[in-house]
């Protein structure tokens, strides 16, 4: 496996991964409809491009292939906005290394505080990360209650 800084030819497949996650992996924890809004909500190929041209950090998982398995990225403020993985990669220790360099290049920065909102399934990996829950956010997406969880960690 390799870990390399986003590149544009990603963002297809970086969608996908997100849909994937959510359809998937999400099922776990929320329930249909739960999942259906949130599924909706994945980036198209076109606003990746734009999201990772604002100035955050956005890392890759590749394969064997430098077929994109996961992403995560870094907003300048220590915010964690996307930790997504293939379900098929799901569980094997390559979101681990990708959160890993994240989290070392977060250092190498100087931020000193990671923060995100974490689905249930995020939340059971960011506590194992040295996460901290200080809240549960509970919202609505299209009409269709939900929540997740804020978490954070000092570096």
């Amino acid at each position: 496996m390799l870990i390399r800084i986003y590149r544009p030819d990603d963002a297809s497949r970086l969608s996908a991964i997100y849909r994937a996650a959510v359809t998937e992996i999400g099922t776990r924890d929320y329930s249909p409809d739960q999942v259906l809004a949130w599924s909706a909500l994945a980036p198209s190929p076109e606003r990746f491009a734009e999201i990772t041209g604002d100035g955050r950090l956005t890392l890759v998982a590749t394969d064997e292939e430098d077929r994109a398995v996961a992403f995560a990225d870094l907003e300048p403020d220590g915010h964690i906005h996307f930790l997504y993985a293939d379900p098929d990669v799901a569980g094997t220790g390559r979101v681990s290394a990708l959160y890993d360099e994240l989290e070392q290049k977060a250092r190498e920065l100087g931020i000193t505080r990671l923060y995100l909102e974490a689905s249930e399934a995020a939340l059971r990996f960011f506590l194992k990360k040295g996460f901290t829950k200080t809240a549960r956010r509970d919202f609505e997406i299209d009409g269709i209650p939900i929540h997740n969880y804020a978490v954070e960690k000092r570096l």
